[in-house]
């Protein structure tokens, strides 16, 4: 029988992050043993576990309120969340896929979620996705949902979380513009991006017209605090010889307070 999460060839006309292939590559991304991904003796090790690491690298812990709630924009196939929910009374993941939070849901509920990576050619070995230990995943909950146009009852929250987002939107600047509302006063903002800006995801006509973080800094400035910048390495894997190793800009900001 063949596995649902396959790595076969997308078709044009659909969206890359609903295909097998892609979900796929992003459980093991997000839940994949280190072995699993880099199976090699060398490499950028350090790259590893970059949905832990964005949140764990960039988040203030001594600025979370007990009973905080935490919003993740982006969260893919969910493994941030469980992160965040060590700090957290509640955490919505939301994605635009919804193929990736199915996944994410599945895993959540305790389901060991089987998924194919890919060796070479035809040659895949199957791997299980499993939830992990930390982090309560009733805290945790998923829905669909589209960054630039989020629904109007959602809320405010202590910690916003949105990693690789921002240039994977058609129009960013709809995100930046609604952020203010999203972070409560004194809350963080983590935001991680590559600055990969490509116009089979962003029009070019919306891309920053200074560098990415100039463009944060001057998109933000007005309500956030900047307080923290790190970069941080991430490594995708989609064949045992074939790896994307990318660098993103991360950083922290503090909403402000109303004088």
């Amino acid at each position: 029988m063949k596995n649902p999460l396959s790595k076969e060839s997308p078709r044009s006309d659909v969206n890359i992050y609903e295909t097998p292939r892609l979900v796929a590559e992003y459980l093991l991304f997000h839940y994949g043993k280190d072995e699993d991904v880099l199976p090699w003796d060398f490499g950028p090790k350090t790259a590893l576990r970059f949905a832990q690491r964005s949140v764990s690298e960039l988040l203030d812990p001594c600025l979370v309120p007990a009973d905080a709630c935490v919003l993740d924009l982006g969260c893919a196939v969910g493994r941030s969340c469980y992160e965040l929910a060590r700090v957290a009374s509640r955490v919505i993941g939301i994605d635009y896929s919804q193929a990736f939070v199915d996944y994410a849901e599945r895993i959540r509920t305790g389901v060991s979620v089987p998924y194919l990576r890919l060796n070479e050619t035809t040659d895949e070995t199957m791997l299980d996705a499993v939830r992990p230990a930390e982090g309560s995943a009733e805290r945790i909950e998923f829905e669909q949902g589209d960054a630039m146009h989020l629904r109007g009852d959602l809320g405010a929250f202590d910690i916003v979380h949105a990693a690789n987002l921002l240039c994977r939107l058609t129009h960013p600047q709809l995100l930046i513009e609604r952020l203010p509302a999203l972070v409560k006063p004194g809350g963080q903002l983590l935001l991680t991006t590559p600055c990969t800006w490509l116009e089979d995801f962003t029009p070019c006509g919306n891309w920053p017209d200074v560098s990415t973080r100039e463009w944060l800094k001057i998109q933000l400035s007005e309500h956030f605090d900047l307080v923290a910048e790190k970069d941080l390495q991430f490594l995708i894997r989609e064949h045992a010889r074939k790896y994307q190793w990318s660098v993103a800009l991360g950083t922290r900001w503090i909403r402000k307070t109303a004088a």
